[in-house]
């Protein structure tokens, strides 16, 4: 079709050749198969000159359609290769995108004006190709090996409490003493009321229940936790679970109990000192542990605008 076409601008066969730099055997076949696969003529010849036939004339529109969208199409990858432009399909699970992603989004658009982005929170795992996804944000402890990603930041669970409530309850000294609290976790999946701690820094007092009423309310029960190479492992006393962090944090702040949920979820309460963090000398185990990450498609290519949002994220 674009060897008819060029035919046709050129005026004849061996003009064409040289614009096509085939020779005019070459291009008398690829018309004469055209021809054929179309089953009619499209070019009446002589010794001197070219001339549409009736279907020729409408199978050269349609070909000179053809060819400028290939030209565009041609014209639309350039760009694309020069600077990050077009619209960016992301999805991210609920809480973390409303509380760490999208307030990152404007300052993205503003250094990259020729990018749009589209995004939607869902807590699933949404299927990238069939759902026509750029980039979806993940936490997870593993990845399937079918997808590419980029690890964008570490996270971990803590333990966070009002201080109205750790002023009228006390303040937890070891993760023993959790069994006497109210505590409020997400609730589902792997995620249970059996809670696993090692300490962060070394020491007696981390390693070992406080002797005496530390917490007003922390001591009697201690005895069923079991410690095995510093690790803790508590099966605290809940009468809420919620499956939603957002939801436990504002649990959390009306005084309701101690809350177990993601960092990036405690963050600005924390700073704000709305909340406190409870056994900050301990980290939680699994499953409360987790990566965040930037996944795609694998591919060769990966279009510039992809890769300009994955970039200023790991930043």
């Amino acid at each position: 079709m674009a060897v008819f076409s060029q035919v046709v601008d050129s005026g004849g066969f061996s003009a064409a050749a040289r614009q096509l730099r085939l020779t005019t055997s070459a291009v008398s076949r690829h018309v004469t198969r055209l021809e054929q696969q179309l089953g009619g003529r499209l070019l009446q010849r002589t010794t001197r000159s070219i001339k549409l036939t009736e279907l020729g004339a409408q199978v050269y529109a349609g070909c000179a359609r053809m060819l400028s969208t290939a030209r565009e199409v041609h014209t639309l990858a350039g760009s694309y290769s020069a600077r990050p432009n077009g619209l960016v399909r992301l999805t991210a699970p609920v809480v973390f995108g409303q509380v760490w992603l999208a307030p990152r989004l404007p300052g993205f658009l503003a250094r990259y004006p020729d990018v749009s982005v589209q995004l939607s929170l869902v807590d699933r795992n949404v299927d990238l190709v069939e759902d026509g996804v750029d980039l979806a944000i993940r936490i997870s402890r593993e990845l399937s090996p079918t997808l590419a990603a980029r690890t964008v930041c570490a996270m971990r669970y803590v333990l966070v409490a009002s201080p109205d409530y750790l002023a009228t309850y006390g303040v937890p000294a070891h993760p023993a003493d959790l069994q006497t609290h109210a505590c409020i976790y997400l609730g589902y999946g792997a995620y249970g009321d059996t809670w696993t701690l090692h300490p962060l820094a070394q020491g007696a007092d981390a390693k070992t229940p406080p002797k005496g009423k530390a917490t007003g309310q922390g001591k009697g029960k201690r005895s069923e936790s079991v410690a095995l190479d510093d690790t803790v492992q508590v099966k605290v006393a809940s009468r809420a679970a919620v499956n939603n962090s957002a939801a436990i944090m504002a649990m959390v702040q009306a005084h309701g109990g101690i809350g177990l949920v993601p960092d990036f979820s405690a963050q600005a309460a924390l700073a704000s000192g709305a909340v406190h963090h409870v056994l900050p000398d301990w980290a939680m185990g699994e499953p409360y542990t987790g990566t965040v990450y930037a996944v795609y498609t694998p591919g060769p290519h990966l279009p510039l605008k992809t890769r300009a949002l994955i970039d200023y994220l790991v930043a």
